[in-house]
């Protein structure tokens, strides 16, 4: 499993906050033609939970090796049903609904349970919280993403999440602007893809 960490494409992380990536994971969400998984085994939820950076390297390549293929499995469950109780929340969110009663017991079984595995460290610079012994649980990347979702939506950077407005995209990003008013999670992909569709338009009308 080390080598497959490298092997793949790096994720595009245009979301802005890790737990807006995750829920974009699921790509073409909402196309007719179905979705695309970004995370389809145990090695791309390790190799995301790096690049987002809630994990590091060493992390990363502790569990790859340690790790056996049920309990990778096991954990590769448990994220998508995090990501997708996520999603529905915040897509809840952004279109002013609110989020489904099932979503948010879903959610805080994951926030709970991430909570019970940390343990308190004291340093130099006083108290932090730690992982500790669950440094090489297969499940640290979930706890990890349920940390950085829980964090999001207690945070005023709820008021700026928005969905990416072309149709066939609609990421999540957390919107940064100036004026809060930035339409598209990659201008250079999807603001230039729906340009062109207009400017196509205008000319065929």
């Amino acid at each position: 499993m080390p080598q497959a960490l490298e092997a793949r494409p790096p994720y595009d992380l245009c979301g802005g906050h890790p737990a807006l990536d995750f829920v974009n994971s699921l790509d073409n969400r909402f196309r007719e033609g179905g979705p695309r998984e970004l995370l389809a085994d145990y090695a791309d939820l390790l190799r995301f939970t790096r690049q987002t950076r809630l994990l590091d390297t060493g992390q990363a390549r502790r569990l790859a090796d340690a790790v056996n293929p049920r309990a990778a499995a096991r954990t590769l469950r448990s994220a998508h049903e995090l990501r997708e109780a996520l999603a529905a929340a915040l897509y809840g969110g952004v279109e002013g609904r609110p989020p489904p009663p099932a979503a948010v017991r879903t959610l805080e079984r994951y926030f709970r349970g991430m909570s019970a595995h940390q343990e308190l460290k004291w340093e130099r610079s006083g108290p932090a919280w730690d992982w500790g012994r669950a440094e090489t649980n297969a499940a640290l990347p979930v706890w990890m993403l349920s940390r950085a979702a829980s964090q999001l939506m207690l945070s005023e950077a709820m008021l700026f999440i928005r969905a990416c407005g072309a149709e066939s995209c609609r990421w999540l990003f957390l919107d940064t602007s100036k004026n809060h008013t930035r339409r598209w999670c990659n201008m250079q992909v999807c603001g230039n893809r729906m340009k062109a569709r207009r400017f196509q338009a205008r000319r065929e009308a």
